[in-house]
């Protein structure tokens, strides 16, 4: 069965969240705000959009220069401790930025396109 893939990128202001089923379609993608207001946020997200999607997700953390330097990659890694983890609906893993451009539809939330790359470069291994 096909898995969603799923990206986290926290800045320095917020969150961006990529979905994808494969490398063509983007489903979601948003901003979030940088901290999380619940320790299970992560978990309960993946698990949502595995439930809907009725299949597994496959979610990565990306941790670059900016995010190392804030507290946000710090923050998920001592609170979430999910990295790593493989259940029945998600996996979870962390990664170094992967630097690139494609269209998905969703217009108006920016660019994702470094976090499209990585998921269809980090993910689809």
């Amino acid at each position: 069965m096909d898995s969603i893939w799923l990206g986290l990128w926290p800045n320095a202001r917020a969150t961006r969240i990529l979905a994808m089923r494969g490398a063509q379609e983007t489903i979601l993608k948003g901003r979030l705000p940088l901290r999380p207001s619940s320790n299970r946020a992560v978990t309960a997200l993946l698990e949502a959009i595995a439930l809907w999607e009725g299949r597994p997700v496959r979610a990565v953390l990306v941790a670059d220069g900016s995010s190392t330097s804030s507290s946000s990659t710090t923050l998920y890694r001592d609170t979430f401790e999910i990295f790593g983890t493989r259940t029945a609906l998600y996996e979870f893993e962390w990664v170094s930025h992967v630097p690139g451009r494609r269209r998905d539809g969703l217009g108006g939330m920016g660019s994702f396109v470094d976090l499209e790359r990585l998921l269809v470069q980090t993910v689809a291994r």
